[in-house]
């Protein structure tokens, strides 16, 4: 085999198995966002931990905020030989990925988890969120008495590639008594305002 097929082989045989683990990491993520909804707020922390900040949006909802990081693996120099960095900076380019830190955002609607976000610059080489694994990680290992069973197989609702469909939400939960009083008209005169009284 000639020296340059074998250093290509080897480049993306390198690639291929730092992106298997995004993709499973991906997967587990999307999975703990379906799971997850509908927990007391106890086990989420017996799990998670205590969150990083909080805010009490009214009497029933609150926002709580988990922050996670993963430091990159080296990798080693490009040697005339074998270009493994040239190879994933190229790849990085072209597809993302080479994430490090996830910030996941949980919807507590009367003490329960009723959704889950992640933010970030959260994305592994394969799949999206795949960062946010390590934060969801203890309560997908030890699973809580609150949480949903959910089919994680090939065909089941889960993607490493998107996250789930966000829940209907209470009107509590996301409606204070002045949003309630004023809605959004979307018209094309640009001379009105977006945001309206209810008439």
């Amino acid at each position: 085999m000639r020296p340059v097929y074998t250093r290509l082989l080897v480049a993306l045989t390198a690639t291929a198995a730092l992106s298997g683990c995004g993709y499973f990491d991906s997967r587990s993520a999307h999975k703990a966002q379906y799971e997850m909804v509908g927990m007391t707020s106890y086990d989420l922390q017996a799990c998670a931990g205590i969150p990083a900040s909080t805010k009490k949006l009214n009497d029933t909802t609150e926002i709580w905020q988990y922050d996670g990081s993963k430091a990159l693996p080296t990798m080693p120099s490009d040697s005339g030989f074998i270009p493994v960095q040239s190879a994933i900076s190229i790849y990085q380019s072209a597809f993302g990925g080479g994430g490090t830190a996830c910030r996941m955002l949980v919807r507590m609607d009367h003490d329960r988890v009723s959704e889950v976000h992640y933010t970030g610059n959260d994305d592994e080489y394969i799949g999206t969120d795949g960062i946010c694994s390590i934060i969801t990680r203890g309560c997908a290992r030890q699973r809580e008495s609150t949480m949903r069973r959910v089919n994680g197989g090939p065909f089941g609702p889960v993607s490493g590639f998107h996250p789930p469909r966000t829940p209907a939400q209470s009107a509590t939960a996301t409606y204070s008594d002045q949003s309630g009083k004023y809605v959004p008209k979307f018209t094309k005169d640009d001379t009105q305002p977006v945001i309206q009284p209810v008439k």
